[in-house]
């Protein structure tokens, strides 16, 4: 269970950094937006914490990403099977590249998913 708890935490570090680095922010800029400190955003970038789900909607707020998405990172939310279709049928179809994530069958469904995630977010809107 830890392996996969750092696992998953490493994962949402790795989104959140991303994300930020998309919106070209600095970790000083991130702390002050969501009223974090610095060293406690580095900590979470780079895996060693898991954030509450306040923390969670600060950094969705300040990131322009959805609270579901960062919780997907680390598991606690299914993007696939949340809503009521509604949200499928707003999704995308399925690119070459999230098809051939999807069909990997060394990844776990968490990673999948988190893989997905992180390439959504590079997308241009």
């Amino acid at each position: 269970m830890t392996g996969t708890w750092n696992a998953q935490t490493q994962c949402l570090g790795a989104f959140i950094r991303n994300r930020r680095k998309l919106a070209r922010l600095s970790l000083r800029q991130l702390a002050e937006m969501t009223s974090l400190s610095d060293p406690y955003l580095s900590q979470l970038e780079r895996g060693l914490h898991l954030p509450s789900v306040r923390v969670l909607k600060l950094l969705s707020e300040a990131l322009n990403v959805s609270a579901e998405t960062l919780l997907a990172q680390v598991g606690l939310f299914d993007l696939a099977s949340s809503g009521d279709g509604a949200a499928a049928a707003d999704e995308p179809p399925a690119s070459s590249v999230e098809s051939a994530i999807s069909a990997d069958e060394r990844l776990a469904d968490q990673q999948k998913a988190a893989l997905i995630a992180v390439y959504r977010s590079m997308l241009p809107p």
